[in-house]
């Protein structure tokens, strides 16, 4: 192997990697500007970069159609939203945008380059994320398709590289849901089903011809096996399990549910409990996930499996703010961190579990990473009643040091923390982010509390 981009304190991407140009790939460097990428052609045999754009537009992301050509911009606006922007020769112009509390993503051009599939949820009435194709002439858009279910955000498709067509789209609510589109490609999945064992199936990757497809499958207690699968056989052959030392038999289902917060705001969360044992009294454990802009999703959690396998009901709740059930719910956590209503949401979720008579209210606890990890600070520093112990990895203690570490190269997306978290150059919103630090109210802390932190950590420092 050989480092093809040998730069110090400099952040690589990659953009593209056409098919026409197998050879050649479309990178991002903020070699010249820490704070913005510059658009590069690497060539992978020789190592050659060839500077294809400077990035003097405060451009946060590149788009190329499927020819390799660098087509669009997206950036974040002065007030926090998403723009859109054409490349016309040497200028950029803008085509789509939306308001900081919704969302704009590119996804794939079409074959012709005229069109691109754009995942939104622009507009009043819409709450959720949608497919829909942009013309790039009339600034049209054409609905494709949103959850049938209305139940979470548009969640991704599968496109055939042979034909360009929409083949399938996906959706992970409380399990995952695939809408298929091509009949040959619905008949030959039905095929696949049969020849591997039951779970959530990812279809990773396929030949040219698209006849044989490596895919992944998993489920909650089993963390999963890859398989090479013959579309013509209708066969499928174990390459590899990925935990094949693991005990399967005594690992623990793990639940939808949903529970209602103090506002009334339903949550949607996931329950593991021990196996074998009755769900009366447990010790128990809420492992709030990180981000917070995340989301946990059904299937294997070692974390939640490693607790129920020693009697501790895990609740992973999926509180406001976190992504995927729309901007609703997600906005409802702008600001609301530590002593708002993200940390009431899992507050609400412990007393759900105790009402319903499945955890000990002496014997709770908080444990997470990242943002998980502040949730654990912030529930034993705010709520210091309410847990018997908190196990924190890398979570941020000080709210405003965290927003001071944001590296240069996130200076385009740096006003969505603004608006999501809070604004530590305005007094009066510091003052808030200062009540919400846990670190200033340590002295409040009762429980046991294990702090993982990195000596290193350019982040939560």
């Amino acid at each position: 192997s050989r480092d093809l981009t040998p730069l110090e304190n400099v952040r690589a991407y990659i953009y593209d990697v056409p098919k026409k140009t197998p050879n050649e790939i479309y990178i991002g460097l903020n070699d010249r500007n820490p704070q913005l990428h510059d658009v590069y052609k690497l060539n992978l045999t020789t190592g050659e970069r060839t500077l294809i754009r400077k990035n003097d537009e405060n451009i946060a992301g590149w788009v190329f159609d499927l020819d390799g050509n660098l087509r669009l911009g997206v950036r974040q606006t002065s007030d926090g939203g998403t723009e859109i922007l054409k490349v016309d020769g040497e200028k950029l112009i803008p085509i789509f945008s939306v308001s900081s509390e919704e969302e704009a993503e590119p996804y794939r051009f079409t074959l012709d380059g005229k069109s691109f599939y754009l995942v939104t949820n622009k507009g009043d009435k819409v709450d959720k994320t949608e497919l829909v194709l942009f013309d790039m002439e009339t600034g049209k858009t054409k609905f494709i398709e949103r959850d049938p279910e209305n139940e979470v955000d548009f969640g991704g498709a599968i496109f055939s590289d042979l034909t360009n067509e929409l083949i399938a789209t996906y959706y992970r609510g409380d399990r995952l849901r695939i809408y298929f589109k091509n009949k040959d490609f619905e008949n030959a999945f039905k095929q696949l089903k049969k020849a591997v064992p039951e779970g959530e199936i990812f279809l990773n990757s396929m030949t040219d011809d698209e006849n044989l497809w490596i895919v992944s499958v998993s489920r909650d207690v089993d963390p999963g096996s890859t398989y090479l699968f013959d579309r013509r056989t209708g066969k499928a052959e174990l390459l590899y399990k990925s935990r094949p030392n693991l005990p399967t038999e005594y690992l623990a289902e793990m639940k939808p549910i949903r529970y209602k917060a103090k506002d009334g705001l339903m949550i949607p969360a996931y329950l593991v409990l021990p196996k074998g044992i009755p769900p009366k009294n447990l010790p128990t454990i809420v492992f709030p996930h990180g981000g917070p802009w995340a989301r946990d999703y059904w299937g294997y959690n070692p974390y939640a499996q490693f607790l129920a396998n020693r009697g501790y009901a895990v609740l992973l709740p999926n509180f406001r703010g976190s992504t995927g059930f729309g901007k609703k719910f997600l906005n409802a956590g702008n600001k609301q961190w530590g002593r708002g209503a993200m940390q009431q949401d899992i507050t609400d979720g412990v007393n759900y579990l105790i009402k319903e008579g499945i955890a000990d209210p002496k014997r709770i606890g908080i444990a997470g990473g990242s943002y998980g990890g502040y949730a654990t600070l912030a529930g034993l520093a705010f709520t210091p009643d309410l847990y018997a112990a908190g196990f924190d990895i890398v979570g941020p203690s000080n709210i405003i040091t965290l927003l001071n570490s944001i590296p240069p190269y996130w200076a385009p997306i740096k006003k969505i923390f603004t608006i999501r978290v809070g604004d530590p150059d305005n007094p009066q919103e510091k003052k808030m982010l200062e009540e919400q630090s846990p670190l200033n109210y340590a002295s409040n802390i009762k429980a046991p509390l294990f702090v993982v932190q990195g000596a290193n950590d350019p982040r939560v420092k």
